[in-house]
């Protein structure tokens, strides 16, 4: 059975203002999840599960869903506030779901088969999607808790406009990840970048460390330790307004706990994506010149 790409497309955009889940970035008003959802197909992906809100269903069928349903497989899963585990109530001032460690666990009675997850609003290039399918076609059982996660130059994925949200990655001399940590204010400094995290501001980083994505591939295991770990997580910080339970965080507790391996890939591709509004410039010159060089048609889903 061929692995499915889980899509993480709920998110608010409150940074960029909308929906850039939709946001037109190329010819027929294709977006960065249409080039995603192409390049998976290209690479041999067989099945695509969206992770969306009841209030954006019909806009995103209508934007996304319509045009691949006929190209590959499509299933649907909600992230809402109110999807936790039961005995929690949800504070009455939370407004806002619990982020993408509960995105993917919203997803656990719909994929089955091993998966890779991303973001819908960033672009991982068709060779990210080649080596985490031969990663996870490789795998013997689909119980094992062998995961892999591609790897990016974080230079390289920084934002012109302002603050980045990374997972910031120390990798073993085997190739494999040893430590995530998640830092919500990255900020390109000329060559380099530093954090403005609370706490750590101005801790200053070389521009080379490998940077998560969150581009992961999981096996349907990782559903029952984001369970134990989402349930640990709501009774510590279940509370807080806007406290978020993390994929990066998630996996490095796996890590620390020794309950789980992460394989990081390298691909050739470059990533781009679009968190500000003055970033899609950036993004359309980028698809153009991918589309000058005959590497995507005019229209995708022909």
């Amino acid at each position: 059975m061929k692995p499915i790409l889980l899509i993480m497309a709920a998110g608010m955009g409150s940074r960029f203002g909308g929906l850039k889940q939709i946001a037109p970035v190329g010819p027929e008003n294709a977006t960065l999840l249409d080039y995603s959802i192409y390049d998976a197909l290209k690479a041999g992906f067989g099945k695509v599960v969206f992770i969306i809100r009841h209030d954006i269903e019909a806009d995103f069928r209508q934007a996304i869903g319509q045009k691949w349903e006929k190209k590959i497989e499509v299933g649907y899963v909600f992230q809402e506030l109110n999807m936790v585990p039961g005995g929690f109530i949800v504070p009455q001032t939370r407004q806002k779901p619990w982020g993408t460690g509960h995105a993917i666990w919203v997803a656990r009675n719909l994929v089955k088969e091993p998966f890779t997850v991303i973001n819908a609003d960033d672009y991982y290039g068709r060779n990210s999607y080649e080596v985490l399918l031969q990663g996870l076609q490789s795998l013997k059982s689909p119980e094992k808790t062998d995961y892999f996660m591609v790897g990016f130059q974080l230079k390289n994925t920084l934002s012109e406009n302002g603050t980045v949200s990374r997972g910031i990655c120390e990798v073993g001399s085997d190739g494999y990840l040893l430590k995530v940590v998640e830092r919500l204010k990255i900020v390109k400094d000329g060559d380099k970048a530093k954090c403005l995290d609370e706490g750590i501001q101005n801790r200053f980083l070389t521009g080379l460390e490998t940077a998560s994505m969150n581009m992961w591939g999981f096996t349907p295991e990782i559903f029952n330790q984001l369970e134990f770990l989402f349930e640990k997580f709501l009774i510590e910080k279940g509370s807080e307004e806007k406290s978020e339970f993390l994929i990066p965080r998630v996996v490095d507790q796996l890590l620390f706990d020794r309950k789980a391996t992460v394989k990081v890939l390298s691909t050739r591709d470059p990533w781009f994506g679009i968190t500000y509004p003055e970033d899609k410039v950036a993004v359309c010159k980028s698809i153009g010149r991918l589309i000058d060089e005959k590497f995507y048609p005019q229209k995708l889903w022909v």
